[in-house]
Formats: C-alpha cells, structure tokens, sequence
C-alpha cells in the first residue's frame, strides 16, 4: 500500500486479480457463428431464435451485442442488383463458344472459408478445366 502511494498510483488497480473470460460466451458465439454460416439470410431476431433451438438461450440485447462484436451482418438481395451501373462497361463472357480440348487451357480459382475449433481457415483450390 505504502508503495501505491509512492508512485501515486491506487492499490484497486494493482491489486485487482485477472479475470477470466467465460466459456458461455464463446460458445454462443461459437454457434452464433455456425448458424451465420449456414443462414446468413436471417436476421438478428432469427439468429436468436436459432440459438435457442440450439440450447443457447440469450435474450435479443445479448446476441445483438455478440453479433456485433463479431461483425455478422445480415446477406440479402439489394434491388436492381443485376442493371448495370452507368458508365461501366460490360464484359463479354469469352468461354462461351470455346471447346477446351488441351491442358493448360483454361484454368480457374476458388475460395472457400471453413470454421475450426480454434479460428478459421482458408482453402484455395486452383483447378485446370481440361
């Protein structure tokens, strides 16, 4: 204490122990995150009502905050979303009338996320078409 006051600081914030970070919260959000996954068209009070379909039973403030902090944003369609914007040009799809006989001729790309217990990952698969 004496210490405390010598370096002018208060004995709450040094002698406060650590706190530990519940595991409830990770698991709702665990599944928070599977259910985002799987139903990324339903909304907050949805997700809430998945939850609790899966034995997680938050109310509507509490998965509101979780989905923020963990930045899920509902997916849904905008309108007019397939009108071209103006002043953009359009592309011709130029694999339309092409017969892919040889390798090394067309190649494509994809990108998938895949959840893990611990984080996430990314899998890249590059694929030749012949």
């Amino acid at each position: 204490m004496r210490q405390c006051q010598l370096l002018a600081v208060t004995y709450s914030t040094v002698s406060r122990k650590a706190s530990c970070v519940s595991q409830h919260p990770l698991e709702v959000m665990r599944v928070l995150d599977e259910g985002h996954l799987k139903y990324p068209f339903y909304g907050l009070r949805r997700l809430r009502d998945w939850l609790e379909e899966h034995g997680q039973a938050v109310n509507r403030k509490r998965a509101q905050r979780l989905v923020r902090l963990m930045g899920l944003s509902t997916m849904y369609s905008w309108k007019k979303t397939s009108q071209a914007g103006t002043g953009h040009r359009i592309y011709p799809y130029v694999l339309r009338n092409l017969t892919i006989t040889q390798p090394n001729h067309v190649w494509t790309a994809d990108v998938c996320y895949i959840p893990m217990a611990k984080g996430f990952v990314y899998l890249v698969a590059i694929m030749d078409w012949a």
